[in-house]
């Protein structure tokens, strides 16, 4: 099953004024070059640290680490088959827009990703009950 371009996602965190200031400083201060990029150096930093934990978590809960994409030929395949999926992924995983909800309830049994997941509103809407 074919990769997708990585995309990034937007979120919001709420920090204390002390905390935005000191960021603040060291963008002024030429150690980064914006907010963005002091909280993303932060959070790969933490990452980094977190690696061993990721990594026997994502064996023991056996993710795929990454991206993964279902095309509508991939599922018409598991469908023929008689086969079901069940998506687990640590990243991005994502259903193609052709795909029919009818297809996605046959073929993907139950849907658990941290990170994004990204589909049609009508396949997210079929395997609602699915979605971890």
């Amino acid at each position: 099953m074919a990769g997708e371009p990585e995309r990034t996602e937007k979120i919001t965190i709420n920090l204390g004024p002390v905390d935005l200031g000191r960021i603040d400083l060291l963008v002024q201060e030429g150690f980064f070059t914006t907010r963005t990029d002091f909280i993303r150096t932060a959070v790969r930093n933490q990452l980094a640290t977190s690696e061993r934990a990721i990594e026997q978590t994502v064996a023991r809960r056996t993710l795929v680490l990454g991206t993964q994409h279902f095309s509508r030929r991939d599922l018409e395949t598991l469908r023929d088959a008689g086969e079901q999926v069940h998506i687990r992924v640590l990243g991005l995983a994502t259903v193609a827009e052709d795909v029919p909800p009818e297809l996605a309830t046959a073929t993907i049994a139950s849907v658990e990703v941290l990170g994004a997941f990204r589909a049609s509103r009508a396949v997210k809407a079929a395997l609602g009950p699915r979605i971890v």
